[in-house]
């Protein structure tokens, strides 16, 4: 526990500012607080807050509004993800990628759950090229320029991510 954790929460954005963070937000459905963090590199930082009161959110809701955020969430989900297969966690990566098709996917429209990291690549990038079309934006693909060399050089050999 952390004294002051709602002042603490309320100032983190600015007290990361520094770091320029690529990209920043609470995770929406973990067990406890956790702020994650996306820096130049790719390198993913967390913020874990276990202790503190926590409620999980529901789905992705997907509108113009969301797109950017739904986005960030992928990406960072994405990185890490990788980052459990180097280290062989096959049986972890396949739940996570279950639980990111009901949570972010699904509401996408991608019907089907990806049975490795690069078929969710595909399926989410297709996704959201569509959502962009339909809601007449686009999302920067900053995250996903900085995210995609990383995955290759985590699975040497493997599909192209790109």
């Amino acid at each position: 526990m952390t004294d002051g954790f709602d002042a603490i929460a309320r100032e983190l954005p600015a007290m990361v500012a520094e770091l320029e963070p690529l990209a920043q937000q609470w995770d929406r459905i973990s067990e406890y607080p956790c702020y994650m963090l996306m820096l130049i590199g790719p390198v993913k930082v967390d913020l874990i807050f276990p202790g503190e009161p926590y409620e999980s959110l529901p789905p992705w809701r997907v509108s113009a509004e969301t797109l950017e955020g739904i986005d960030r969430h992928f990406w960072d989900w994405i990185l890490w993800l990788a980052s459990k297969r180097e280290r062989g966690q096959d049986e972890l990566v396949r739940r996570e990628l279950a639980k990111m098709s009901v949570h972010l996917l699904r509401p996408l429209g991608v019907d089907r759950v990806p049975g490795s990291i690069e078929m969710a690549l595909e399926s989410y990038r297709s996704a959201r090229d569509e959502r962009e079309r339909e809601f007449g934006i686009e999302v920067s693909r900053r995250l996903e320029r900085e995210v995609l060399p990383a995955l290759r050089r985590t699975r040497p050999g493997r599909a192209d991510c790109g």
